[in-house]
């Protein structure tokens, strides 16, 4: 995955979380966003870090996402690895 493909997968992310009132208030809770910081930042590559992050946090917002998006459900973590901040850690 390229990291134009992982911002363009962070964008769609973005669009399923906002189109569901429960895990859009969700978001702008843990994140502390406003509808207005979205807009202004929906093209910055660490922000859809962060919002594939926040997706990444529970097995069913993933699988819901890649059903709706028609991709594998492997393909979040892909991109989160593309963008700033996720790279993979290493524990050893």
């Amino acid at each position: 995955m390229t990291r134009e493909q992982a911002e363009i997968l962070g964008l769609q992310a973005l669009s399923h979380i906002a189109a569901q009132d429960d895990l859009f208030a969700a978001f702008l809770a843990a994140s502390g966003a406003s509808p207005a910081d979205l807009r202004a930042r929906a093209a910055d590559p660490a922000f859809l870090g962060a919002v594939l992050d926040f997706l990444l946090e529970d097995d069913r917002r993933v699988l819901d996402f890649a059903a709706a998006a028609g991709i594998a459900p492997t393909q979040p973590a892909e991109a989160r690895a593309r963008l700033p901040g996720g790279q993979a850690w290493h524990w050893t």
